[in-house]
């Protein structure tokens, strides 16, 4: 409660006013890391393209699409064999949701329900062993889908020719 006294009003806007104190406290860190190496296996391929998406598969079980992980998609080509690879790795975790070659046998076509994601088969190794899977992916927007619709069929094509010599 404020005061009409001056000398006491001054006296608790003193006590009320607390000035940060400096200190030089160190805090040590308990464990040390040690930096690791981390291979991804994708040293030995360029990227063709990158983008953000979220993978479904198609769980034939119960007639339904399920979410595989959102994160990054790459188109990645081999600098010695000239092949092509699909990845898919989940945004946080970077766990692998897909992972497959990119071959003739992939036909890419959008999907009915919405005009950013398009639907694909492929034999997938994702889970350690090959499966015969069916995709959905779908993008923020249109044009991204767009991209990635024209990436597979252009590494469908450049390595169906490279092979072909």
């Amino acid at each position: 409660m404020a005061s009409n006294d001056p000398e006491q009003r001054d006296e608790e806007e003193a006590s009320e006013t607390v000035e940060d104190e400096y200190t030089v406290a160190q805090v040590s860190p308990i464990v040390r890391l040690q930096e690791v190496a981390v291979i991804t296996g994708e040293e030995h391929e360029d990227v063709h393209l990158d983008l953000k998406a979220k993978l479904y598969r198609f769980d034939k079980d119960g007639n339904q699409w399920k979410e595989r992980g959102t994160g990054s998609v790459k188109i990645l080509k081999h600098k010695e064999t000239g092949k092509f690879r699909l990845v898919m790795r989940q945004a946080k975790t970077l766990k692998i949701c897909a992972n497959h070659p990119v071959l003739q046998l992939i036909m890419m076509q959008g999907h009915a329900g919405n005009y950013k994601s398009c639907v694909w088969h492929a034999t997938d190794f994702s889970d350690g062993e090959l499966k015969d899977e069916m995709f959905c992916i779908r993008f923020g927007s249109l044009e991204n889908c767009n991209r990635f619709i024209e990436t597979v069929e252009e590494s469908i094509l450049e390595g169906f020719v490279a092979h072909d010599l």
